[in-house]
């Protein structure tokens, strides 16, 4: 009886941490703003055309956010 309670409670715990760590990736990605053609511009961007994904603005820090 007191193995099955260890188990579960190892399970459980094992669970929780999964889904901490799938929260915090979807965070991530939904946290990607997306950016104006003028707004990348200003930011010294350039509009790049991504295949089947359509436009986005490459800025000088590396990032790629959706053109809107």
């Amino acid at each position: 009886m007191r193995m099955r309670r260890v188990l579960g409670l190892a399970l459980a715990a094992a669970t929780l941490a999964g889904m901490s760590a799938v929260g915090a990736v979807s965070a991530g990605a939904a946290s990607s703003p997306n950016i104006s053609r003028d707004d990348c511009a200003a930011a010294g961007g350039q509009i790049v055309v991504r295949p089947y994904a359509g436009e986005a603005c490459a800025l000088p820090d590396g990032t790629t956010p959706a053109i809107t």
